[in-house]
């Protein structure tokens, strides 16, 4: 996959064959080429480049609302997961967190019981790692997987899935909630009380961008406030 960028900024993920953008038609041919320019029937020149994980899981198709790398960012980070790690996640949407775990490990399993959200993750997944497991499963009813390093939960209800956590979880690994909700989260943690966690975190992440061109040196006027809180507990 290559990454097309045209004069005023905007970008095309090519996959294969002729594509036609704003600026014109540009050939495959064209794209395949090893110059780092292509250019479109009508003499436009844009800047090509290889596609990375980055811009690919941005074209994916998204039906539920989806996890922002901001807030992956945070679990990958706090968790401390690497590539041999193995990870269960729930409530699979349209796989983006999945996906994002993927790019530090292959070892996943995702359970998503709403059928057609199974689905459109399930063609998500294949395009960002065939390995990740995905079952078309609620959670609530047991994980079959055990010795796991973390699990993710993206559900409203997360304390039914705290008994199965518990028996699937390593000594020290983590469980990590996704809730929209602060009154969720006191209900979660007041909840997780009877079982070995600890909690260890809870956080919200907030991302500001910057505009700088020219002269202009500011922060763009919209920001990525709240989208959820990160409730980080860790298994004893």
């Amino acid at each position: 996959m290559k990454v097309l960028i045209n004069s005023k900024g905007n970008r095309i993920l090519w996959k294969a064959g002729d594509i036609h953008t704003e600026d014109g038609t540009i050939k495959e041919s064209e794209i395949k080429s090893p110059s780092k320019k292509v250019s479109t029937h009508k003499g436009k020149r844009l800047i090509k480049f290889d596609a990375k994980f980055a811009d690919i899981i941005k074209d994916l198709k998204r039906g539920p609302a989806v996890i922002n790398a901001k807030d992956a960012g945070a679990i990958i980070a706090y968790t401390g997961i690497n590539s041999k790690s193995k990870i269960v996640d729930a409530g699979s949407g349209s796989g983006f967190l999945a996906s994002y775990l993927s790019n530090i490990t292959s070892n996943i399993t995702t359970y998503e019981k709403n059928k057609l959200h199974f689905d459109i993750a399930k063609s998500n997944l294949k395009q960002i790692n065939p390995k990740i497991k995905i079952k078309n499963k609620d959670i609530s009813e047991g994980i079959d997987e055990k010795s796991l390093d973390l699990i993710t939960l993206d559900l409203p209800d997360p304390e039914n899935i705290l008994k199965h956590a518990e028996k699937s979880l390593k000594s020290g690994a983590y469980l990590v909630c996704y809730l929209p909700n602060i009154t969720q989260v006191q209900s979660l943690v007041k909840k997780s009380e009877p079982y070995n966690f600890i909690l260890e975190k809870v956080l919200e992440t907030i991302e500001r961008e910057w505009i700088v061109q020219d002269k202009i040196c500011r922060p763009e006027h919209n920001m990525l406030g709240h989208t959820a809180f990160l409730v980080f507990f860790r298994k004893y």
